[in-house]
């Protein structure tokens, strides 16, 4: 499966270089970790769930890998819509 292409929306195009009357579209890229769960309900259908931001997103399918790639897919159209949330990282000593 192929990534969609990235829209770079107009704020965020270069102005034009001298001389040349083209705009160069400038695309950003950024890692966003969403914790998700899964598990096989009584009727063997394989359920995977996660939250970005307040949104929950769903996944389903025979197989594990598939629910997570359904679950994928529903996490890419939260992402389109709403922009990726805001993060913190913070490191804790595990003993």
């Amino acid at each position: 499966m192929t990534a969609p292409p990235h829209r770079v929306p107009p704020d965020r195009a270069s102005p034009r270089p001298p001389g040349t009357g083209k705009r160069i579209l400038i695309a950003m890229s950024r890692a966003v970790h969403i914790p998700y769960t899964v598990e096989q309900d009584e009727d063997g259908v394989w359920c995977a769930h996660a939250y970005v931001g307040r949104v929950g997103c769903n996944g389903n399918g025979d197989t594990r890998e598939e629910a997570l790639a359904d679950l994928r897919d529903s996490v890419v159209m939260v992402l389109e819509d709403d922009g990726a949330p805001e993060e913190i990282t913070i490191m804790l000593d595990v003993a």
